[in-house]
């Protein structure tokens, strides 16, 4: 659970939020689609989480699952779940955390099922009922993820996103 806002802590209206960190996304020896950087973010991103943990900082564990049928995958992307390589299939070593990442108690894990951790996922409520004003964003695919996850930020008015 989040720090209680106003409780005189200086991280208590921060969350971190961690992005696809998920073994399809950076160990390429589950996936081939695995990205080299995320393998070499794997443990900057280790290390931010504890700090993180230190801090009381909320943790927001983003994370994609999918029908294995690609029902819920963007239309561009459904030709690869019916040819059986969709990434983040619910269930599949491929959806889990990579090595070293465990979310633990009071952490949050939220199934998004499109770029932004925003779209169609109720992260903007569970986070202003937590007090947070603030967002730390870490993990992997910059040009898709975060940077929606980012954009919607700043559009429903998080002070700090870093």
């Amino acid at each position: 659970m989040a720090p209680v806002a106003g409780s005189g802590d200086e991280w208590s209206e921060t969350a971190m939020l961690v992005i696809d960190m998920q073994k399809d996304f950076v160990d390429p020896a589950t996936s081939s689609a695995a990205l080299l950087a995320g393998e070499a973010i794997l443990p900057t991103v280790t290390a931010a989480v504890a700090v993180a943990r230190q801090r009381g900082i909320f943790i927001v564990w983003v994370v994609r699952e999918h029908d294995p049928s690609g029902r819920d995958v963007e239309l561009f992307r459904r030709h690869f779940y019916s040819s059986g390589k969709g990434l983040g299939v619910e269930g599949s070593k491929g959806a889990e955390l990579a090595d070293g990442l465990t979310i633990k108690d009071g952490d949050y894990k939220l199934v998004k099922t499109r770029f932004s951790a925003f779209f169609a996922t109720h992260l903007d409520s569970v986070l202003k009922t937590s007090g947070i004003k603030n967002l730390v964003i870490v993990g992997v695919q910059t040009p898709n993820c975060i940077r929606q996850t980012v954009f919607d930020a700043v559009a429903l008015d998080y002070d700090k996103q870093t």
